[in-house]
Formats: structure tokens, C-alpha cells, sequence
């Protein structure tokens, strides 16, 4: 072994051939895609029904995700807040409330994470509460996979029988080749058109004031729901991951700095057009399974979305409206059961089974945040159950 691979205990074995290096650049490259199957439906509504600008959106996303890429150094994902997100389809959210809502979640986030009551908060709870919940968005982001693929079997299945293939195949970077083969096949089919006239123009992201009315709508549809979604998932649960994917340089990836960059971002971008955001483990699930290890990943999908927000924006919907949903539905699935089937199940004692289970099962009927709570009941039965059996 070289000194170069003592000194870095992450670094892929040489081939022939190829360096580590080479192969974490193609890893990343691939990796960086793994988790279109969350962005795309999720950013189609919000500019289609929601009326949101795709340039604030789409600059918003590409200043994030480039920034999550240089801080952390490893393929932490960006993605959408999904009650949020959800909102604004069925409650018909203004921009001006969305702006709002993006707002009010920062200055919360920083508060927990600069006060400490969110490294009390995560310290508190279980690890057979984290892994339930884990388990949850695992299956819950596989069914929507499922759900997606359905709508066009012979597409969304072919697609993920061509993925779990490819991923099989050393060095192969299978998002690309599958999506490059979803696009070509839509497009041969009728599925999708090109956009038309795609010609560069810069445009800049303006400025979205929201007023009383919008903030009051916030708090009443969107931030509460939110705040429980982003504790959960994009935060607890992404760390946790995180230091499970990466033992040692996940260690940089705490509770406290998620909510930092989470608040910091939506403080700072919201006001110009961007929907709400955070981290999530379900994307860095996706991230890490299609083969993205590095920083790289991030800041090359920030970039994309930097050149698609600033010069392409009037063409930005039509060329995500491209990748057929049926391959995208692929793409969810193949994450969702990355994410679901973790150690944390495998390697749990038998008596904290029923603890992940209930957890699980009632995140995916309703929410993380009620997953939560349904976990700590069961822990702490559990807890009870178990010092009764070892007093008798």
C-alpha cells in the first residue's frame, strides 16, 4: 500500500491504469445525477402550479448546492423542502408567501443550531428511532418511485432493470447512460419535445417581498409541518447517515452545521425567488449509491443549475420536462432502497426491531414528525418492558 493510500483511508485501490482520483472524478460525475428522481417533480410543480420564477429557483439551487460542495467536501445533497413543496400545490401558496415561509425556516434553524438545542434534541434520540425513521424515508421515497414507474411500465421498469445492470459494471457511470437513454427514448416516442429555441440570455433573479398576509400564510400551511420534516430527515438523519457512509470525513457533517447552511441558505436566498431547501438523507443516499464520494458532485450539479437559472431560464422547464418521469420514478426507487436497507436495521438487537418498525410504519402513513413521536412512545415502552424482565 503507497503512503498516499495510508494518509487516506477513503481512497478507492488503484487499478490499472487509473488513480483513485481518476475514479472519484467519475464517480462523482455520475453521482451528481443520483438524485434528479426528488428534484424534478418537486421543481416542475413549483414553477408550473406554484408560479414560482425558474430563475430565482434554479440559481437558488446551483448557489446552494456549490457552496454544500465546497463547505463539506463530500456529496451532501441540497434538495427541495417537501412539505413545502406539497403546499404550495394543494394550498396554492403566493411566491410572496413561499418567500416567506423560506425566510422564517432559516431564522429557526439558526437559533436551534447557535443556542444548542438541536445537538440536545438529536443526543436525545434513540438510535433505534433514527433507524426507523431512516427505514421510513427509505420506503417512502421507493412507493413514489413505484408510483412514477407505473404510469409507464415498460419505460420505468426497463429503466431500472438497465440501473441495478449498470451499477454492476465497474466504473460504469449508469445515471448518465440511463438518463441519456430515458431523454432519447422520450424523445423518439413522442414522450417529449426539444425546447424551443433554447438561445443563451442572462437574466437575473429578483426580489420577492412578501407582506403580512404571506407571512401569516407561512406560519398557518408551511412552516410548521416543515420545521418537523427538516429536523427529522434533513438534519438528524442525514448526519447520522452521513457518518455511516463516511466513518471518518463524515465526522464534519453535524446536526449543528446542516442547520447552519440550511438556515443560512434559505435566509439568504428566498428573498430572490428560491424554493425553500435543505439537506436530506434520502439524496445523499442517492448521491453515494450511483457513485459520487467527493465535494466534486455537488458543486458540478450547482453549476448546471447556476448556467440553466442565469441562461437558459426561459428553456429550464422544458429541458427537465425532457427526462421522461417513468426513469425518474427508476431513479427514486433504486435510492429509496439504498436508503431503507442500512445496517442500522441489520445490526440492531432484536428487541429494538419493534421500535424501527413502528417508527418506520408510521412515517411512511404520515410524517417523519410523527414517526418521531410514535418511535420515542415505543422506545420508551420498550425501555420499561426490558427493565421489568430483568428485575424478574
Amino acid at each position: 500500500m503507497s503512503d498516499e493510500e495510508r494518509a487516506d483511508p477513503l481512497a478507492e485501490p488503484r487499478t490499472a491504469g487509473r488513480g483513485p482520483r481518476q475514479e472519484s472524478r467519475i464517480g462523482d460525475i455520475a453521482g451528481a445525477f443520483g438524485d434528479l428522481g426528488t428534484f424534478v417533480p418537486h421543481v416542475v410543480s413549483a414553477i408550473t402550479v406554484g408560479g414560482l420564477s425558474p430563475v430565482g429557483l434554479f440559481v437558488g439551487f446551483g448557489l446552494f448546492y456549490a457552496a454544500t460542495g465546497l463547505i463539506y467536501r463530500l456529496p451532501i445533497p441540497v434538495q427541495p423542502m417537501k412539505a413545502v413543496s406539497a403546499v404550495i400545490v394543494t394550498s396554492h401558496l403566493t411566491p410572496g408567501a413561499v418567500a416567506a415561509t423560506g425566510v422564517i425556516l432559516g431564522i429557526v434553524l439558526l437559533v436551534l443550531a447557535f443556542t444548542g438545542l438541536l445537538e440536545r434534541l438529536s443526543k436525545a434520540i434513540p438510535q433505534s428511532v433514527v433507524a426507523g425513521l431512516q427505514l421510513g424515508l427509505g420506503v417512502t421515497l421507493a412507493l413514489l418511485g413505484l408510483e412514477l414507474m407505473i404510469a409507464l411500465p415498460w419505460l420505468g421498469f426497463g429503466a431500472l432493470a438497465l440501473l441495478c445492470v449498470l451499477m454492476l459494471v465497474p466504473r460504469c457511470p449508469a445515471t448518465l447512460a440511463v438518463l441519456a437513454l430515458a431523454v432519447g427514448a422520450g424523445q423518439f416516442l413522442g414522450l417529449s419535445a426539444m425546447p424551443q429555441d433554447p438561445a443563451m440570455q442572462v437574466t437575473l433573479p429578483g426580489l420577492v417581498l412578501p407582506d403580512w398576509a404571506d407571512i401569516a400564510a407561512a406560519f398557518r400551511e408551511s412552516v410548521l409541518p416543515q420545521l418537523a420534516l427538516t429536523i427529522t430527515n434533513a438534519i438528524i438523519v442525514t448526519a447520522a447517515l452521513a457518518r455511516s457512509l463516511f466513518p471518518e470525513a463524515g465526522q464534519i457533517v453535524t446536526e449543528k452545521r446542516l442547520a447552519v447552511t440550511s438556515g443560512a441558505a434559505n435566509l439568504l436566498l428566498s428573498p430572490f425567488g428560491a424554493l425553500p431547501m435543505c439537506h436530506g438523507a434520502g439524496g445523499l443516499a442517492a448521491h453515494h449509491r450511483f457513485g459520487a464520494r467527493t465535494g466534486l458532485a455537488p458543486v458540478i450539479l450547482g453549476v448546471l443549475f447556476l448556467a440553466l437559472g442565469l441562461f437558459f431560464s426561459a428553456a429550464a422547464l422544458d429541458l427537465l420536462r425532457m427526462i421522461p418521469m417513468a426513469a425518474v420514478g427508476a431513479f427514486l426507487a433504486v435510492a429509496g432502497a439504498d436508503l431503507a436497507i442500512s445496517r442500522r436495521v441489520f445490526d440492531a438487537r432484536p428487541s429494538c426491531w419493534p421500535v424501527i418498525g413502528v417508527t418506520a410504519l408510521a412515517t411512511v402513513a404520515v410524517n417523519p414528525a410523527v414517526g418521531l413521536l410514535a418511535g420515542f412512545a415505543a422506545e420508551l415502552l420498550r425501555a420499561r418492558l426490558m427493565a421489568l424482565l430483568v428485575r424478574r
